[in-house]
């Protein structure tokens, strides 16, 4: 199993910080790429030629090996909703049809949808949030309903950030392919914490940023775009994108083809001198140590902590229904008010949402951060 790698990120020992699944702290290493990157948009005359396509094609293949995709198939975006507005122009939605979102999702994967719907003549299905917890049976019960029009997309976290309930993507895939269905893949809560193979999964679209479980900075995200969809229109309209359209030509507007693969969907402005460096960093640290080691550390954290609680009434999601890496805690009678606030004021850094204590421990985390998670805790409660 993974060790604790807090030597690698400036993290004092007096914070107890189990809050990645809000924002991450960026490593030693990217914090001093981001420096030395400043240094460099201070003088750019330093710059060579070929330095803004190696960032692009090295964040790139960092963001592609993540999820076992090439390169090639991956567009470079500045948030989810940014890529959600993407694949929503390249897919026609039929009339009639449904999409199908979760009930308090992220807004990225379902407003997009909500706004196209009435103009497009399609409807836009929330499966409901499980009293027991069990995300992928109400999914599949919503997709496989009887009587119910055909599903043309699902637009769906892959774990949900309020609650930390897994979605088992392999059932789901299947069940959305009878129904010759798109699938879009919100993997923001996901993305090198559970192993994902694009190869195999055969989704349409995977998106994820870079500033929780990547240990990246904000404002940089990846696209994955399936071949099929790799013809359609850009949702905006760059030289980057064009066959040619370059400054260096005699001629600017040389060849205005679009470029073949999912580069044509990069955004636009993308030569990010200072944080494109630093999210590929953060991605390349998190594939080497690889996804099945960091959810198997980052299980034995929250399930440490489960089991210590269990005595002070919390409630939590059997294991098997939520994701290894977030712990989300329940009261029977609604969380304290000032709970949040009363742990930070003791150092200790956790996160409400809708109702939940949310509990999200990554690499740098250790033992003695989940002990004092619990008694801290547990003298605020009592």
């Amino acid at each position: 199993m993974l060790a604790s790698q807090r030597e690698w990120f400036d993290v004092p020992r007096d914070i107890c910080y189990l809050n990645s699944a809000s924002y991450s702290p960026l490593p030693l290493r990217t914090l001093e790429a981001g420096r030395a990157a400043v240094g460099r948009k201070g003088r750019p005359w330093t710059l060579d030629a070929d330095f803004a396509r190696r960032q692009h094609e090295r964040a790139r293949t960092a963001a592609a090996r993540l999820i076992n995709a090439d390169p090639a198939d991956v567009a470079l975006i500045p948030s989810i909703s940014y890529g959600v507005a993407t694949a929503a122009k390249l897919v026609t939605i039929a009339r009639g049809s449904r999409v199908i979102v979760l009930e308090n999702d992220h807004s990225s994967p379902v407003l997009e949808w909500h706004h196209r719907a009435e103009a497009q003549g399609f409807t836009v299905e929330t499966v409901r949030q499980p009293d027991d917890g069990d995300w992928t049976a109400a999914v599949l019960a919503v997709i496989e309903r009887s009587g119910a029009p055909p599903v043309a997309l699902a637009s769906i976290s892959s774990v949900h950030w309020s609650d930390g309930g897994l979605i088992d993507l392999e059932q789901v895939t299947a069940a959305l392919r009878r129904q010759g269905a798109l699938f879009l893949i919100d993997a923001t809560q996901s993305a090198g914490v559970l192993p994902m193979d694009v190869k195999r999964l055969d989704p349409d679209f995977v998106l994820f940023p870079t500033y929780k479980w990547l240990i990246g900075p904000y404002g940089r995200a990846f696209l994955y775009v399936a071949r099929r969809h790799q013809g359609g229109i850009p949702l905006e309209q760059t030289a980057a994108a064009r066959r040619n359209v370059r400054a260096e030509n005699e001629v600017y507007f040389t060849d205005l083809a679009y470029v073949g693969d999912a580069r044509r969907f990069d955004m636009g402005e993308r030569d990010h001198f200072i944080s494109l460096e630093m999210a590929a960093i953060g991605m390349e640290m998190v594939a080497e140590w690889g996804a099945a080691a960091i959810s198997e550390r980052l299980a034995m954290l929250t399930g440490g902590i489960e089991d210590r609680l269990r005595s002070l009434g919390a409630r939590v999601l059997e294991r098997r229904l939520r994701a290894p890496h977030i712990l989300c805690l329940g009261f029977a009678k609604g969380m304290p008010k000032g709970l949040v606030e009363g742990l930070a004021d003791d150092g200790v850094y956790v996160a409400a949402r809708l109702g939940r204590l949310r509990v999200s421990p990554h690499v740098f985390n250790d033992e003695a951060d989940t002990e004092r998670f619990v008694t801290t805790l547990t003298r605020r409660l009592r």
